[in-house]
């Protein structure tokens, strides 16, 4: 029994032994298994490594044919987009440099450059005025020319309203205020005014007092009084002649209408400006 039991292993061993053999002459076909390199989101295939190095070989990390990923904080930040107003400087300091390097260096390279940009400028320039002048036809509450007519036949209506307006408020005018000439004999401009603020006063109504400041007379007015410290009280800055001013029965206050020459028409505008529009409204 012992024999047969040692025949029957030695038989097994030398099929062990066969088969291990054969396992070795196969070895080389067979294919080898590759090991996986940990996946790591941070990390991306390198672009430039060497194919059979780290493409064929698949070496992976380990032999650094792998680059590691940025990390989001050290990514660059994309720059923020140019304002309006910032695009306008840019565009004029382009223009600027265009401008004297075509001065100084005056190639037709150059010269070329410096008016081929300028007319992409008077262009925009030109488009903008457009859309301007389209949107005041088609907005009336942003139309300025509504208010102030700049056209011969609207501008003729706009006056001719306007003075009437202002005849019916000046011929009412005595029944609030009343106006202050302040004038000197020694006043060269209060020799030419003062016949104009005569007719003025008389073709509507208009009460004034004359104030002589230098104690002399005046041929258009010559109820004048001489002054004695009214100026200075009513608030009257400086000492400049002619001067008329306005005062104001029901609030006691001064309205300093202008010094030196004024025309008739100045005179009446003044008054109503002054008296009946509010201040902004008329512009």
């Amino acid at each position: 029994m012992t024999n047969k039991r040692n025949a029957l292993e030695i038989r097994a061993r030398g099929r062990i032994a066969h088969l291990g053999a054969m396992l070795l002459a196969l070895a080389p076909a067979l294919p080898l298994p590759v090991l996986a390199a940990p996946q790591d989101a941070g990390l991306e295939a390198g672009e430039d490594n060497d194919d059979f190095y780290c493409r064929e070989r698949k070496l992976g990390q380990w032999f650094y044919c792998e680059k590691p990923k940025p990390r989001p904080s050290e990514q660059k930040q994309a720059e923020p987009a140019q304002s309006a107003s910032e695009r306008i400087a840019a565009i004029a300091k382009q223009l600027d440099e265009l401008k004297a390097r075509a001065i100084l260096e005056p190639s037709e390279e150059n010269v070329i450059a410096y008016v081929r940009f300028q007319r992409e400028q008077l262009d925009r320039a030109s488009t903008f005025s457009d859309t301007w002048q389209r949107a005041l036809w088609q907005n009336p509450d942003i139309d300025y020319t509504l208010q102030r007519p700049v056209s011969t036949v609207a501008k003729r209506a706009w006056t001719d309203n306007r003075t009437a307006d202002r005849g019916q408020v000046l011929a009412h005018l005595g029944q609030r205020y009343g106006m202050f000439y302040f004038f000197a004999q020694s006043c060269g401009a209060c020799e030419i005014f003062a016949p104009i603020l005569r007719s003025v006063a008389d073709s509507h109504g208009l009460a004034v007092m004359a104030v002589s400041m230098d104690g002399g007379p005046s041929k258009d007015f010559p109820n004048y009084v001489v002054d004695s410290g009214q100026r200075e009280r009513m608030g009257v800055p400086g000492n400049a002649t002619p001067a008329l001013v306005l005062f104001d029965t029901a609030t006691k206050k001064t309205v300093p209408i202008g010094f030196g020459i004024l025309s008739a028409d100045e005179i009446m505008d003044r008054i109503f400006m002054l008296t009946n529009t509010k201040v902004g409204s008329d512009y």
